[in-house]
């Protein structure tokens, strides 16, 4: 899978193109951006929280279990000391009939969706300069 983004003359806002269709990335207009799509957290936040979501829905359907809706609420906090590391803070809901047990193996689920297991793994990132365009 892949991704490219790119930015010309208008500030902040980039395009990306995905397998999926072009979106717009921007920054909040306080930073100089004109907020015409999702900053960068907010991505990685939405990448998250997506991921959680579909992940759950994927396994409650696989299981068919009562499972009406899902809600799952993520927040940062990125720490001034990097050597504190950054916070992510997932909050699921699940609304549907269930009982404790099927809850507690949707949280179990939960934390073994692709992007959490990307993000909570180790993680490198090969950064390469393309001279020839």
């Amino acid at each position: 899978m892949s991704v490219t983004a790119t930015i010309h003359q208008e500030q902040y806002q980039t395009l990306l193109d995905t397998p999926s269709g072009i979106f717009i990335a921007d920054e909040h207009i306080e930073v100089g951006g004109t907020q015409k799509g999702m900053n960068p957290h907010e991505l990685l936040l939405g990448s998250l929280a997506s991921c959680t979501a579909i992940t759950l829905r994927m396994y409650a359907n696989r299981k068919e279990w009562p499972l009406e809706s899902v809600q799952v609420n993520v927040n940062i906090t990125v720490e001034a000391d990097a050597t504190k590391g950054t916070i992510i803070e997932r909050t699921i809901q699940l609304n549907g009939n269930l009982s404790t047990e099927q809850k507690e193996r949707l949280l179990y689920i939960a934390n073994r969706c692709p992007i959490h297991k990307i993000l909570s793994g180790v993680l490198h990132i090969a950064t390469n300069l393309n001279n020839g365009i």
